[in-house]
Order: structure tokens, then C-alpha cells, then sequence
């Protein structure tokens, strides 16, 4: 059974930095497209970035220039690096995983921006 698991949120500065981890098991991560959403409070969940298999890129534009989505396939796990974090930010962080059909999610962690 495929299982994702969030790490790394947690509490920042404003203009801080996280690097939030998703570790998959029960399958073969490097054939998976992996991508990272978010929910703020009271907004629609809205996708953040995405990383093929071939390790091609895309971001939101709001958070082009400020977050790295990556990969490491040995390691079973997605990354997404997020820079100078404002309070705009702020919210719960899923990853997903697909392959083919209806993507695989993870539980999400929270991130919070606030001095």
C-alpha cells in the first residue's frame, strides 16, 4: 500500500525558511509526478509545484523565485524548499504522487508564519 508522509513544517519568521519532506512507501517513487499543494485557512487548496519524473519543474506564480520543489529517487522522497516566508504563506502543505489514475496524498503538515 503507497503511503505518504509530510515532515518539516512548523512554526517560522517571517522571512524565514523551511524545507518541507515527502517520504513515500509502498511503491516505486521514481515513477511517480510529485506535487505539492497547500490550504490556507477558508481558501480552496491550490497546487504549489510539481516535479516529473524526469525532474522537470513547474511553480504557482506566487511562489515562483521563492520555493525549489526536487526529488531524491534513492531516497523515496520529495522536497519542497521554501524561502523568505511571509505570513501570506501560511497553511497546510499536502503532497501528492501519481501515476497513473487518482494521485496519492499525504496528511499534510502545517506551516505557520509569524513573529
Amino acid at each position: 500500500q503507497v503511503q505518504l508522509v509530510e515532515s518539516g513544517g512548523g512554526l517560522v519568521q517571517p522571512g524565514g525558511s523551511l524545507r518541507l519532506s515527502c517520504a513515500m512507501s509502498g511503491s516505486a517513487f521514481s515513477i511517480y509526478v510529485v506535487s505539492w499543494y497547500r490550504q490556507a485557512p477558508g481558501k480552496q487548496r491550490e497546487l504549489v509545484a510539481v516535479i516529473t519524473t524526469d525532474g522537470n519543474t513547474n511553480y504557482a506564480d506566487s511562489v515562483k523565485g521563492r520555493f525549489t520543489i526536487s526529488r531524491d529517487n534513492a531516497k523515496n522522497t520529495a522536497y519542497l524548499q521554501m524561502n523568505s516566508l511571509t505570513p501570506v504563506y501560511a497553511a497546510v502543505y499536502y503532497c501528492t504522487a501519481r501515476f497513473i489514475g487518482r494521485p496519492y496524498w499525504g496528511q499534510g503538515t502545517q506551516v505557520t508564519v509569524s513573529s
